[in-house]
């Protein structure tokens, strides 16, 4: 299972650096904020109205038998509580788009630099966890300004306004009711410590049930075809069982906080109720006054609750931000990896040749490449040789020409394609176009020359032609023809909509061999100056492979193709071939060249065969 420590750490209560950087995403919403505040004040000032008007009522107006004071103080409290609804109302929907706002723009900013990010961020972290970036941690960020600083800090403005007025009111009184406020604190302290421990066990829990959710129905074909749903929902069921439990707890915390709180609530009353009759009986205060303070304790220990349940909301996001702002800092730009060179930013450099145009070739001087360093078990590197799955590999596919790359599994051949789309970077060496390093190439640039057909085929849920054109903009008389060069048109037509055709997650809605042919359609679409072949033909049955040979045959003229096979068939009419074993260059040369030298090649044909043997 993987590691969920990070899921499990909620940090600090508050950040001021964190704080600083999530202010940046609120500061276009400035007014927003400033006329929630201001609805919050006058809500909490006039929740001292009912106090002050229920003390002249019984001091005054009742004593009087003046019912026209009572009428109008009835009145007045009326029209006070529809305003304190009003700026309740306003207050809500106003911190609510202050929030949303937020976790829009949070949320298009996190996705755009998670599309930035080099590859080998994906391979060090779970596809389920950067989801949760995306989802849960911004929502946390949400509820923080919905119903965390905001009202925060109106629960703030609250207890200073009440606690001012039943100083100035009577400070003796005042003093006997704040004598419970050590056992608030300290109830509230105990609530946020235990509540923080059953957060960080809901966190790690959901973090673990959304990797195996992830993994699982990703997966659904293999569980479904070793019939393993019934394990499989077993391990889910136990996985579900420990979230229920950490929110059971939860739930629990905050069943005996709130129940504490109003004890010691009843508790200030009951104090109040005990010196106000012997004072009142003295006549050193009136009935009024201690009515007026009933009510006011209150209200007094309401912000007291919701403080410290939004000083937890502080904690979890600022937890979220923590975490969502390490993705944030992760460096999008692809930098040159061998050791003491200066880094290339590819917004920033233009080489000479940056537009670079057809006719193109591809030169590896010397490279090596190893996928990862290898660490100790404590974290640190290792000094010893890295696992190197290039090694010392240099080769020229020639403007124009096809060069085909054969090999084992796990020879090499498809790392060579990831570095020159530089989803890698090479520890040594170098790979040029046109004599120019691609490290000193825009990497759009470099991309926009490359037409890649992948072995494991993506497309998009979405319609067919919007997938066709994914890297151009296209007319819908381009989307056909590109189509129809690569024979794809007669599948479409078969289908109702036709390119309208909306094909399910990860194009489920065809076949493998249809998908095959569809990113065809979409490589040739944005008419490339190099095609990169991965196993292109692997998934495809032989009709299917005809077509496709067809197609390439005219479309592979003037452009320079590099092609990864399996099947010797597909690549015996290559310009060079391209024999990997073990990382490195084996043999070079053509079909029959490779054929006649009785080598690796010539034991990859008989492997198959022999069918190739004299072709």
């Amino acid at each position: 299972m993987a590691d969920h420590t990070e899921e499990d750490v909620l940090g600090k209560a508050y950040d001021g650096r964190l704080a600083r950087r999530l202010l940046r995403y609120a500061s276009p919403y400035r007014p927003l904020i400033a006329a929630s505040l201001a609805l919050l004040m006058v809500e909490g000032a006039l929740q001292l109205v009912g106090p002050l008007l229920t003390r002249r009522v019984i001091d005054v107006a009742i004593p009087a038998r003046d019912n026209g004071e009572i009428v109008r103080a009835a009145l007045f409290f009326a029209a006070t509580l529809l305003a304190q609804f009003a700026c309740s109302y306003g207050e809500t929907v106003l911190t609510a788009r202050l929030g949303q706002r937020i976790m829009h723009d949070l949320r298009t900013t996190l996705f755009a630099h998670l599309q930035r990010l080099p590859i080998t961020y994906f391979d060090r972290n779970p596809v389920g966890r950067l989801v949760t970036r995306v989802t849960s941690d911004v929502e946390s960020l949400n509820e923080l300004f919905t119903s965390g600083v905001v009202a925060g800090l109106g629960d703030v403005f609250t207890l200073l306004a009440i606690s001012i007025l039943m100083l100035v009111v009577d400070w003796r009184l005042a003093i006997t009711s704040f004598v419970v406020i050590p056992f608030v604190l300290l109830a509230s302290n105990l609530f946020r410590v235990h509540v923080r421990e059953a957060y960080r066990a809901i966190r790690a829990r959901l973090a673990r049930i959304n990797a195996f959710l992830q993994e699982r129905l990703s997966a659904v074909r293999v569980v479904q075809l070793f019939g393993r749903e019934r394990d499989e929902a077993t391990r889910f069921d136990r996985l579900n069982s420990d979230h229920l439990q950490a929110h059971l707890k939860s739930i629990t915390i905050y069943a005996l906080y709130f129940p504490v709180i109003e004890l010691l609530t009843t508790v200030a009353v009951a104090s109040i109720l005990v010196a106000g009759a012997s004072r009142v009986d003295v006549g050193t205060m009136t009935v009024g006054t201690v009515a007026a303070f009933l009510q006011l304790v209150r209200r007094f220990f309401e912000p007291l609750q919701d403080l410290s349940d939004k000083y937890n909301t502080l904690q979890q996001a600022m937890a979220s931000s923590e975490r969502i702002f390490a993705v944030l800092d992760e460096p999008a730009q692809l930098v040159d990896a061998r050791p003491g060179a200066v880094a290339v930013a590819d917004a920033e450099v233009r080489a000479p040749m940056a537009d670079v145009t057809t006719p193109v070739s591809i030169c590896f001087e010397h490279v090596w490449f190893a996928y990862a360093t290898a660490h100790t078990a404590h974290g640190s590197l290792e000094q010893r040789e890295p696992e190197w799955v290039l090694r010392d590999v240099s080769f020229e596919a020639t403007a124009g020409e096809t060069l085909a790359i054969v090999g084992h599994t796990g020879a090499g051949k498809t790392t060579i394609v990831n570095l020159l789309l530089r989803f890698y970077e090479p520890q040594r060496g170098r790979i040029l176009v046109n004599g120019v390093d691609v490290r000193a190439l825009p990497v759009e640039t470099l991309r926009r020359l490359i037409g890649y057909v992948q072995q494991d085929i993506f497309l998009f849920a979405g319609d067919i032609a919007t997938n066709i054109r994914l890297s151009s903009p296209l007319s819908d008389d381009e989307v056909r023809e590109a189509a129809r060069r690569v024979g794809a048109d007669r599948i479409v037509e078969r289908l109702p909509g036709r390119y309208h055709y909306q094909l399910g997650e990860r194009g489920s809605a065809v076949s493998v061999g249809e998908r095959q042919l569809l990113s065809f359609a979409r490589a040739l679409a944005a008419d490339p100056a190099v095609l990169v072949l991965d196993e292109a033909t692997s998934a495809v049955d032989s009709e299917i492979e005809g077509t496709i040979q067809r197609a390439l045959s005219e479309l592979m003229r003037g452009r320079t193709t590099i092609a990864i096979a399996h099947r010797l068939s597909t690549i015996r009419q290559a310009d060079e071939i391209l024999v990997m074993h073990h990382g490195e260059v084996r043999e070079r040369g053509t079909h029959r060249a490779l054929l006649a030298r009785g080598g690796l090649y010539t034991r990859l044909s008989r492997l198959q065969g022999g069918a190739l043997r004299g072709a």
